[in-house]
């Protein structure tokens, strides 16, 4: 994978518009998801009733991913880009409009039906930009790998940024305003990038077939359950888990208290999600990869995921034991949950980069579609499970439950490298 390559000044030109197109969704998406949790969780829902609340919006991903392939290839990706961010506009502002006199199994269909729409956004937007990299990227060994670890590793942190934001504006402007705030901006996003969208990406064609959604490459549907068992590993504590419980840790029940408490909660989920960013954007030079052949990478994927499982182990093994929260244990998950962080930043990046090594440009918004519905899987698998683990078991038992799910990502990693290039 030698060779810095040739990017052609389009193709970069429509990739940068694509990237902060992205980059603008992704960071309501992370501040809405800090707002719904935190908001929700000082009404008094309880962990299952908070896990309900994104259920939808990853089911959402599931049918929206498994369909969005498909519609990329009818009607072009930048016509899926603008569909991801304008129903995410609708999302935010009818989000708005929660009346706190309804009922609490009211309150909670109506967020879950919003949060169902902000599901579909994510993954139109999400399809449309991994889809544009495989399509944009410089085809010279080691373009395509650079590109996307780029976007995904910025997206990240962009994402965790959202988290902080949507901490700092529900302590500082309210629910309503900060959704309303975001709602604006994002319109103000879409239109700038609508008007000023250079051309390289395919407009569509009328030929795509449905019955094409469904891959029978056999790398890619390893691949695909790879990947939703390490992003069930991954939200099955980041979820509900790790928010509630340092909310029980932080606040003192004042409202000065939960104030400090979202400033904490969304601040540790930011970096969190930052620093997981960083390191999926230096995963090639992590893993060397410009010196490195595919097969060696595909091998990679199964060794990272293998050492991925080890640290929720441990660290369900150290919060059982503790005799109860304490500042010493809060920092020991603190630093356990960012090494799972780096660890599994590396897993997700090789994901990335192979999903697109294994396809062809002709199925790209295909199989991507297919992949990322496996993806939402998975976060659907972490989120149900978040609620549920964290009511049976706190922290520890989201953490075992977490280990048992990347060690099922590293059965089906492990299949990979048997299989011909």
């Amino acid at each position: 994978m030698s060779g810095k390559g040739t990017e052609r000044p389009q193709g970069v030109a429509a990739y940068i518009a694509v990237t902060v197109a992205y980059w603008s969704f992704m960071l309501t998406d992370g501040a809405l998801r800090m707002l719904v949790l935190l908001h929700f969780h000082t009404l008094g829902f309880s962990p299952v009733q908070l896990a309900y609340l994104f259920v939808l919006y990853e089911v959402a991903g599931i049918v929206t991913n498994l369909s969005a392939g498909w519609i990329a290839a009818r009607f072009g990706l930048t016509s899926t880009l603008y569909a991801g961010l304008g129903i995410q506009i609708l999302a935010l502002a009818a989000l708005s409009r929660l009346d706190p006199g309804w009922t609490l199994w009211g309150s909670v269909a109506f967020v879950m039906a919003v949060q169902g729409a902000s599901g579909v956004a994510k993954d139109l937007a999400k399809m449309s930009s991994k889809s544009a990299v495989k399509l944009l990227a410089p085809t010279e060994a080691g373009g395509l790998f650079r590109w996307v670890a780029l976007l995904t590793g910025s997206k990240n942190a962009v994402k965790g940024l959202g988290f902080f934001l949507g901490a700092l504006l529900l302590g500082g402007l309210g629910f309503v305003p900060s959704l309303v705030l975001m709602a604006v901006m994002l319109a103000a996003i879409l239109i700038a990038v609508a008007v000023f969208m250079p051309s390289g990406l395919p407009r569509g064609l009328k030929g795509a077939k449905f019955r094409q959604v469904l891959s029978n490459n056999p790398r890619i549907n390893l691949l695909s359950a790879a990947r939703l068992f390490l992003f069930g590993a991954r939200d099955v504590w980041f979820v509900v888990g790790i928010p509630v419980y340092f909310y029980a840790v932080l606040s003192d029940g004042s409202q000065a208290g939960d104030r400090a408490a979202f400033y904490l909660i969304g601040g540790f989920m930011a970096v969190w999600i930052m620093l997981y960013g960083a390191v999926q954007a230096l995963a090639p030079k992590i893993l060397h990869a410009a010196q490195r052949s595919d097969a060696e990478i595909r091998d990679a994927a199964s060794r990272w995921v293998a050492a991925l499982a080890l640290i929720p182990f441990s660290l369900a093994l150290v919060v059982a034991i503790a005799p109860g929260p304490s500042g010493p244990l809060t920092g020991v998950v603190v630093l356990g949950l960012l090494l799972f962080g780096f660890v599994f930043a590396v897993n997700s990046s090789l994901h990335s980069y192979l999903i697109l090594a294994f396809t062809g440009a002709e199925r790209v918004t295909f199989d991507v579609g297919f992949y990322y519905m496996a993806n939402a899987s998975g976060r659907l698998l972490g989120t149900v499970l978040s609620g549920v683990s964290y009511q049976i078991g706190g922290l520890a038992g989201c953490l075992v439950v977490a280990g048992a799910l990347a060690l099922m990502s590293f059965g089906f990693a492990s299949r990979l490298r048997h299989l011909e290039t």
